[in-house]
């Protein structure tokens, strides 16, 4: 199993890491987040440096500058992604189209949060209907 190494950076510094890892030919292995136990934002860019996977987190920025002209759909994919999801910005990155959600995702309530329904309660809810038909 490869080791993963996590390093915070601000803003300021994922373009200039992205240009030195793209320079030394390291691979952009995935851009993802999450909001952590206190809400903030946290967009993590990890890259393949054998033998290791190193990851560069950002915590508690909204937005952030767009890789992709470095990364090509590598990185475009996953911020359009992470903007649908999270409503996070990435300057400089097209958005004229969605990738997958409704247009008016974002501006309902949750800001683009999925509720998901455990598989527990929706077979107790079918079950429930069918009592009822009978």
């Amino acid at each position: 199993m490869q080791d993963y190494k996590i390093t915070e950076i601000t803003r300021d510094e994922v373009v200039p890491l992205a240009e030195r890892m793209h320079k030394a030919g390291i691979f952009l292995v995935m851009i993802h987040g999450f909001r952590d136990r206190e809400g903030k934002m946290v967009v993590s860019y990890d890259y393949a440096v054998d033998p290791a996977i190193e990851a560069y987190q950002v915590i508690g920025e909204e937005s952030l500058p767009s890789i992709g002209d470095l990364y090509d759909t590598a990185a475009t994919w996953a911020e359009r992604e992470l903007n649908e999801l999270y409503g996070v910005r990435f300057e400089g990155l097209d958005l004229s189209q969605r990738l997958f959600l409704p247009e008016d995702l974002l501006e309902t309530e949750g800001k683009g949060q999925i509720m998901v329904t455990p598989l527990r309660e929706l077979v107790s809810n079918m079950e429930a209907k069918e009592i009822g038909k009978v």
